[in-house]
C-alpha cells in the first residue's frame, strides 16, 4: 500500500492522516519550506523545521499553530514514523521521510545539492519511493560553482560604479537574497527591500548568522546606494522606484539566466545563473543516491525528466501539482514604502 496519494488538496499520507505542502486548507500540513507555492494560509496546524517557523510567522501571521522538528529527529503520527532531512534549498528546507510497516517514502519538496554556505547541505535519504521536483530538469541546465557567479557579480558592480550606475540585483526574498548578502557583504554595503529585511530579522532572532544590511526607506538618500548593492524581490524589478535611481543597472539572479535569451527577461541589463534548485546533474545524482524503486516527478520539466529516468532504468511517473516557480515571481509589495 502506497504511503502517499496525489489528491486535489495535495500530497496525502492516508495512514498518518496528514498532507505534505497542501495547496488547500487541511487539518495538518507538514511543510517542506516557506516558499509561497509550498505553504498556504488556512491550515489548522503546521509541522515544519525549526528555522521555517519564523518564515511562516512572517508570511502567514503570528497566530498559527506550529510544531517544529530539528533534522534527523523521528516522531510518530498515527503510526507513521516521520522525520526531516536537509534539502539544501533554503534555510530550514526539509525533505520529509515517512516510514510505515517497512515502506519508506521521501518527499523532497525543492532541493539543491551544492552547499550554498548558509542552508544546511542536502543529505540524500535512501527510500523505496522518492518525490522529486524538476524545475531545471533539462540537460542545458548545469550550474557553475557559486564562487564564480559571485565573482561575476562583483565585477559587474565594479563596472557599474565606474560608470556612475547603481547596481540593483533582483532576487527572491527567501533564499537567494540571503545567499547574496552572505557572499557579498564583505565587498560593499548591502541595501535591501522591506520584504528581505523582515525575513532577515526573523532569521537573526532564530540564531542564524547573517551580515548586517541597510533597510531601504523613503528617507534614504539614493546617492548613497551607488556605492553599494541594492537587492529587491522580482515584483520590484520593473517598479517605479527603480526608475528613480541614478542610472540603475539591473541584474537578475535566477537559474533561467543559464539560457542566454533569458537575459531579456524583465528587460534586465545582466543575468546571473544563481539558483536554489538542483541542476540536471544535481537532480540525477540526488535521485540515484536514494536508490528509490519509484520516482514521482513534480513541477518543472516533468514529462522530459520522467521520460529520461525511465530510459535509464529508474521507474518514474509524472505528477501534476500546483507548485510553481519562485524564481520568476513572488507575492510581495511593489513599493518601497509598503511592508
Amino acid at each position: 500500500m502506497s504511503l502517499i496519494k496525489f489528491t486535489n488538496k495535495g500530497i496525502y499520507c492516508e495512514q498518518g492522516r496528514f498532507y505534505i505542502d497542501p495547496w488547500q486548507p487541511v487539518d495538518l500540513a507538514v511543510t517542506t519550506h516557506g516558499h509561497a507555492d509550498h505553504v498556504k494560509w488556512g491550515n489548522k496546524a503546521y509541522l515544519c523545521h525549526e528555522l521555517t517557523k519564523p518564515i511562516l510567522h512572517q508570511r502567514l501571521g503570528t497566530d498559527l499553530v506550529i510544531e517544529t522538528l530539528p533534522y534527523n529527529k523521528q516522531i510518530d503520527i498515527n503510526g507513521v514514523k516521520l522525520s526531516m532531512f536537509p534539502a539544501g534549498h533554503v534555510i530550514g528546507s526539509a525533505q520529509i521521510r515517512l516510514e510505515y510497516k517497512g515502506e519508506i517514502c521521501v518527499v523532497s519538496g525543492d532541493y539543491k545539492v551544492e552547499f550554498d554556505g548558509i542552508s544546511t547541505p542536502f543529505e540524500p535519504v535512501k527510500c523505496h519511493t522518492f518525490v522529486s521536483e524538476s524545475t531545471f530538469g533539462l540537460p542545458i541546465y548545469k550550474w557553475q560553482p557559486q564562487d564564480i557567479i559571485f565573482n561575476q557579480i562583483r565585477n559587474w558592480v565594479s563596472d557599474n560604479r565606474d560608470k556612475g550606475k547603481t547596481s540593483v540585483l533582483v532576487a527572491y526574498s527567501l533564499g537567494k537574497a540571503q545567499r547574496l548578502i552572505k557572499n557579498l557583504a564583505d565587498y560593499c554595503e548591502i541595501y535591501v527591500h522591506n520584504s528581505i529585511a523582515n525575513l532577515n530579522e526573523g532569521f537573526v532572532k532564530a540564531g542564524v548568522d547573517l551580515p548586517d544590511t541597510i533597510r531601504i526607506t523613503p528617507e534614504l538618500k539614493k546617492e548613497a546606494l551607488q556605492q553599494g548593492i541594492v537587492i529587491v524581490p522580482p515584483a520590484m524589478a520593473e517598479g517605479k522606484w527603480i526608475k528613480t535611481l541614478q542610472q540603475a543597472a539591473t541584474g537578475v539572479c535566477s537559474g533561467w539566466m543559464q539560457v542566454r535569451a533569458g537575459r531579456r527577461w524583465r528587460s534586465a541589463d545582466a543575468g546571473f545563473a544563481l539558483s536554489d534548485h538542483a541542476d540536471w546533474p544535481g537532480l540525477l545524482s540526488a535521485i540515484e543516491a536514494t536508490e528509490a524503486e519509484k520516482v514521482f516527478v513534480t513541477h518543472g520539466f516533468t514529462a522530459t525528466f520522467s521520460k529520461y529516468l525511465n530510459e535509464i532504468g529508474i521507474a518514474s511517473e509524472e505528477v501534476k501539482t500546483q507548485y510553481g516557480n519562485e524564481e520568476e515571481e513572488e507575492p510581495t509589495p511593489t513599493t518601497i514604502e509598503a511592508n
